[in-house]
């Protein structure tokens, strides 16, 4: 059985090397002066993956974070019941990273 450490090291190698890839892909399809236009599919499919991964990833990361902050806040409220606040504030932080990532597939969307 793999343990879970060894999965969550390797999806934090390999999640950027493919991020990295697509948006690499995208960016070479299509010129920087000019939108992707309907006329070259290939950029319009690369923008389009580009799009989701950002998506997708940025919310499986936040999905990561928000555990690990959420299990050691609940933790820390057990303790001291006046750090609710604090706790709060921290797994909001955790759960922005996915609005991060559905901001940069607007973004790319938008030259589509």
């Amino acid at each position: 059985m793999i343990k879970r450490q060894v999965v969550l090291k390797t999806v934090r190698v390999i999640l950027p090397v493919v991020a990295a890839v697509v948006f690499w892909g995208f960016i070479s399809s299509a010129s920087a002066a000019e939108p992707v236009s309907a006329s070259n599919p290939n950029a319009v499919g690369w923008a389009f993956l580009s799009a989701a991964l950002s998506a997708g990833l940025s919310a499986l990361a936040a999905g990561i974070a928000v555990a690990y902050v959420g299990a050691a806040a609940v933790g820390a409220m057990s303790e001291k019941p006046e750090l609710a606040g604090r706790a709060l504030i921290y797994v909001g932080l955790a759960e922005g990273i996915a609005i991060y990532g559905l901001i940069i597939a607007i973004m790319i969307l938008s030259r589509v």
